[in-house]
Formats: structure tokens, C-alpha cells, sequence
């Protein structure tokens, strides 16, 4: 019986897909973690206020957008970002996503602004 669940493959990533399951800012938070961590996290470490079922919930999105892989070592779910794969598929797309949140702003405080 295989547990990994499904991935879209890089050919079928939507943008407007992949937008919408960035606009909430736990997914967000998620998809930053993954980018700076050194090593796949299992779904039960990450850094979020929200219950199980709702952080569940969040990961599928991200899965489902194809943002995420996510594979099983023994009983825990484990995820990381397709960093590779989206930078094929949207160039650029996690890059401006990403580094205004690693450098310690908010993107709801850079929205609308140019980037140089």
C-alpha cells in the first residue's frame, strides 16, 4: 500500500493555484521554514498557531499546488519545498516571496511596493 500521497507533476503547476495557496500567511510561513531549513520537517515541527486538523489542511493546499513534496519516514509526515521544480516552472516566483520574509519584513508591508 503506498502512503505518499499524490504530486502534480512540474507541467501541470497553475499559477493561479500556486497564488492562491501563498495568499495565507501560514502557508506562507511554511513554505519560508522549508526554504531555510537544512533537511526535509516533519509536519509536527514547524513554527504555526493552528490546530492539527486545520495545519493539515494547510499542507494539502501547499502539496496539492505542487509547492510541497511530502513522503513518510516511519510514522511521520515529512515535507520539502520543490524549490527546483517551481523555480523551473515560475522563475522567481519564491524568490520574491521568500527573501523580504528571510530578511525580517513582513510582505504585507512590501505589497505594492517595486522590486529593484
Amino acid at each position: 500500500m503506498e502512503r505518499t500521497p499524490s504530486h502534480p507533476e512540474v507541467s501541470k503547476f497553475n499559477l493561479q493555484q500556486v497564488l492562491e495557496a501563498l495568499v495565507d500567511p501560514v502557508r506562507r510561513s511554511i513554505v519560508t521554514q522549508l526554504d531555510t531549513a537544512c533537511e526535509d520537517i516533519a509536519c509536527g515541527a514547524f513554527d504555526i498557531s493552528v490546530s492539527k486538523s486545520t495545519a493539515t489542511h494547510h499542507f494539502k493546499v501547499l502539496r496539492e499546488a505542487g509547492l510541497i513534496r511530502q513522503h513518510y519516514v516511519g510514522t511521520s509526515r515529512m515535507n520539502t519545498l520543490r524549490r527546483a521544480e517551481m523555480d523551473e516552472a515560475l522563475p522567481g516566483l519564491l524568490d520574491a516571496l521568500i527573501t523580504p520574509q528571510a530578511q525580517g519584513m513582513s510582505t504585507s508591508g512590501s505589497a505594492g511596493k517595486g522590486v529593484a
